[in-house]
């Protein structure tokens, strides 16, 4: 019977990857970044600051607890030398950012302040995402950026001064208020963001850890030109991100005990725990403690910093037991904070009793491929009864998928969700094109043969 069971930590959260290596590389003083994520993704932020002067280090070091099953061979951290706010400078050539949209586009929002010009290219997913949301506001504060129709490549004439601006960003999108608070640092005044639904706020909450002047209150954020300095040291917590496909899976396969340690639990990314247990899900969330004898756990409340002051993310353990779920209707403010749990989310509604609608996620059909569409299409071909809409899917639940030859359309998330399809379904499922999972998680088939005991 598969079922998942065992502990495992998590490689570290790539949207707080991407931040750190940005912030440390315009910081004054050297940052160690412990559990950074080595995916393809952020390697390209890393190599494109090394490409305009920064020194970036990797180095790896023996696991303090290897004996927990999951745990990584070797931890792993990188050493950012900063440049100070105007210490880049202009790459010899455009900067290739492979798939990353977090790469251009918060880059876009540096680059826009500096005194020098730059290129941003990228593969062809990225070359086809909408790049307008953020060419727009940038221009407002003055910089002088171009894009292909509002697409990649983008050309970037930086500005020594920016000027402030009031902006609503009419998507709710993490990437466009951060490239804006980025470029606030080199603005004129005091700039604001308003979102129309709070997405994530790694950007705000680092940007404070680096001692930018940065405000927050509801869905407005307001930041002045401020130098930064390095804290010292980061540690990464766990990515939620990665980690959703185990507890669903955990979730759907009868017998399954997971613990997943030391991961994120920042409230704006939490969104997936919340409808898993809406929807009947057995999780619960906290710093485990092993009991003595039984192998139970035992909880406190989540702690703002369980894990040392060099992490300054909320951080705690996640235990998850088999559960039915039932079918709910999801929607509103709670989609930014699960967006990119959506497809695995999608898997565990083909299971669940009755019938789950999903709703307001249009935003899924500009990402790296048209996530939507990427899911039903394989869902569909596994037996699930499924409909989708142009901003929403209707799943109704089945007893089980069956095994098929499916494609990823080159989308690691979309290719991490079919995995987890796969073992729930009768017979054998063939992934084509899953290389494509190396841009967020590596290790991910590495882990799930640990946990499941056979070979994914």
């Amino acid at each position: 019977m598969k079922r998942i069971k065992g502990e495992i930590f998590l490689p570290g959260d790539k949207s707080i990857s991407h931040r750190a290596v940005m912030l440390s590389s315009i910081a004054e003083g050297t940052t160690e970044i412990e559990n950074f994520l080595f995916c393809e993704d952020c390697l390209a932020t890393v190599n494109a600051f090394r490409q305009m002067g920064v020194r970036i280090i990797a180095e790896r070091r023996a696991p303090r607890t290897a004996n927990l099953r999951g745990r990584q061979n070797a931890e792993r951290k990188i050493i950012v030398y900063g440049k100070g706010l105007r210490g880049l400078k202009k790459p010899d050539n455009p900067l290739y950012l492979g798939n990353s949209g977090t790469s251009m586009r918060l880059l876009a929002g540096i680059l826009s302040g500096q005194n020098f010009s730059a290129k941003l290219e990228g593969d062809s997913s990225l070359s086809k995402r909408p790049m307008q949301r953020i060419i727009i506001p940038l221009k407002l504060m003055g910089a002088d950026i171009k894009g292909k129709n509002g697409y990649p490549p983008l050309t970037i004439k930086g500005k020594k001064e920016l000027k402030a601006i009031r902006y609503k960003i009419p998507v709710a999108s993490a990437q466009v208020k951060s490239a804006i608070l980025l470029a606030g640092l080199y603005a004129e005044g005091e700039t604001e963001v308003t979102e129309i639904a709070k997405t994530r706020d790694h950007s705000e909450r680092m940007l404070k850890l680096f001692g930018a002047d940065i405000k927050t209150k509801g869905l407005k954020c307001r930041i002045k030109p401020s130098p930064l300095s390095s804290p010292g040291k980061i540690k990464i917590p766990g990515d939620i991100s990665s980690a959703a496909f185990f507890i669903i899976g955990a979730t759907i396969l009868p017998g399954s005990h997971l613990v997943l340690k030391n991961v994120g639990l920042n409230p704006t990314r939490t969104g997936i725990i919340d409808v898993l247990k809406r929807m009947g899900g057995d999780i619960k969330t906290g710093n485990g403690e092993r009991g003595t004898g039984n192998g139970k756990y035992n909880f406190m409340p989540a702690a703002r910093n369980p894990l040392p002051a060099t992490c300054f993310e909320p951080v705690g353990d996640i235990i998850v037991q088999a559960s039915q779920l039932k079918g709910i209707e999801i929607k509103g403010k709670i989609i930014p904070r699960l967006i990119d749990e959506i497809p695995v989310l999608m898997v565990a509604a083909c299971f669940a009793k009755g019938e789950t609608r999903i709703k307001d996620i249009g935003e899924l059909r500009k990402k790296e491929v048209d996530r939507i569409y990427s899911l039903c299409y394989n869902l569909k071909k596994m037996g699930a009864k499924i409909k989708e809409k142009e901003k929403e899917v209707i799943i109704k639940g089945v007893q089980s998928l069956k095994g098929e030859r499916l494609n990823s359309f080159g989308d690691h998330r979309t290719a991490m969700a079919l995995a987890i399809a796969g073992l729930k379904a009768e017979g054998r499922t063939i992934i084509e094109n899953s290389d494509c999972i190396k841009t967020s998680f590596p290790d991910f088939r590495k882990k799930l043969n640990e946990l499941t005991r056979i070979t994914i």
